[in-house]
């Protein structure tokens, strides 16, 4: 099988446990990329550091961003920019959980909320169970779901997810998605590793990832994808 692209996590994948990006990981992408494989970036991230992340590797495949909120047909410059979420949704659930966490909202959630589009974002310091509870009341809790991307806990839109938004931004890019590396580490990634034709568990990734993909790498995080990306693609 040729493969045609590389959609790739950030968090725990290309980066490690202390979220610096791994140097392996961007030499081998980048070797992808001069083999005219494009890197797609699928995160849950806030579209800036996707951004930061997509210029610091040269990727030319686009983004997914906020756990398939957000895609960029070519990457952040280009205007081709959706967003896939029922904005009103996610806003009326963080006003919501400001009011019932109270103080509780201000210590645990994530600095960057004030940048995301489309989902709420918690560090990992509350329990996913403390947030569950919150939303129990919420008017529209049945149209969220709650991810755990293994950094934090993200409030999102259930009919949107890293899947299906990879899938839609290589439909428009033209690219088969059977001959699509998926690389990832977590929960969140399982949606588009199911999507795609080679699935990629890195060493350190969730066991439920490892048991649906298609090949777990020896190595961990960034070290993992170099593996990877050398086996399927620069063979």
């Amino acid at each position: 099988m040729k493969i045609e692209a590389i959609a790739v996590d950030i968090d725990g994948t290309i980066t490690d446990d202390t979220r610096k990006i791994c140097i392996s990981a961007i030499e081998s992408l980048r070797a992808a990329e001069e083999k005219g494989i494009p890197t797609i970036i699928v995160t849950g991230n806030v579209v800036n550091y996707a951004y930061a992340a997509e210029v610091l590797i040269g990727c030319s495949g686009g983004l997914v961003a906020e756990n398939g909120g957000v895609i960029f047909k070519e990457g952040y410059n280009n205007n081709a920019v959706e967003i896939l979420v029922n904005r009103e949704y996610i806003e009326k659930a963080d006003e919501h959980l400001k009011r019932k966490l109270g103080e509780e909202y201000n210590k645990h959630a994530s600095h960057d909320n004030n940048y995301r589009a489309t989902e709420v974002v918690f560090y990992k310091t509350i329990k996913r169970e403390i947030i569950e509870e919150a939303l129990k009341d919420y008017e529209h809790v049945d149209e969220l779901e709650l991810y755990d991307s293994g950094f934090a806990i993200h409030v999102t839109d259930k009919r949107v997810n890293k899947g299906s938004s990879l899938k839609r931004l290589c439909e428009k890019n033209g690219i088969n998605m059977e001959n699509v590396m998926a690389i990832g580490d977590s929960e969140n990634d399982e949606d588009f590793l199911r999507e795609v034709g080679v699935k990629i568990a890195v060493g350190n990734a969730d066991e439920t990832l490892k048991e649906i993909s298609t090949y777990t790498c020896k190595r961990n995080f960034g070290d993992g994808v170099a593996e990877a990306i050398e086996k399927f693609a620069l063979r």
